[in-house]
């Protein structure tokens, strides 16, 4: 059975949802996300560098797979 088309006009404005996502950034924290074209290429390897250095300041750190 198809879905019901959805109202555009019951859609947040894409203004609110920056200003919610960056209220929620400087409270809960940030994602950071290595990317490589190609393994091998040090995408681990800068991740542990900059934790190391993101802890030596304190920070707590979460690395997830």
């Amino acid at each position: 059975m198809p879905e019901e088309p959805h109202n555009l006009d019951d859609r947040p404005s894409p203004d609110a949802l920056l200003e919610k996502a960056n209220r929620e950034e400087r409270r809960i924290g940030k994602l950071k996300v290595f990317i490589g074209a190609a393994p091998g290429v040090g995408k681990t390897y800068e991740m542990l560098v900059q934790a190391r250095s993101r802890t030596k300041d304190g920070d707590d750190l979460v690395v997830g797979v």
